[in-house]
């Protein structure tokens, strides 16, 4: 009879501790701060170009006018460094 009390209070034990666990592991999901909004950390590329899935490259590689290299030059597109490029760096 004495083993059998001993047995009950040590599965008595485990299924307390697991509880314990399993608790715990909740709270902690619920105390985790939040992921932030997703919207709140897009760069101006992907803002500008949200359907380029591998990302956009503000350097033109084709013919420009002779405006749109001064918008760059008065943008700082040159100095300008990833992922903070202005706008006015790339073509429309």
């Amino acid at each position: 009879m004495m083993h059998a009390k001993t047995r009950l209070r040590a599965a008595s034990s485990f299924g307390a501790i697991a509880l314990a666990l399993v608790l715990a592991g909740g709270a902690q999901a619920v105390t985790r701060p939040a992921v932030p909004d997703a919207q709140a950390s897009v760069s101006t590329a992907e803002g500008l170009f949200p359907d380029a899935p591998y990302g956009v490259d503000p350097m033109v590689t084709g013919p420009v006018s002779a405006s749109f290299k001064t918008q760059q030059a008065e943008a700082g597109c040159a100095k300008a460094d990833w992922p903070d490029i202005p706008a006015a760096c790339y073509p429309q």
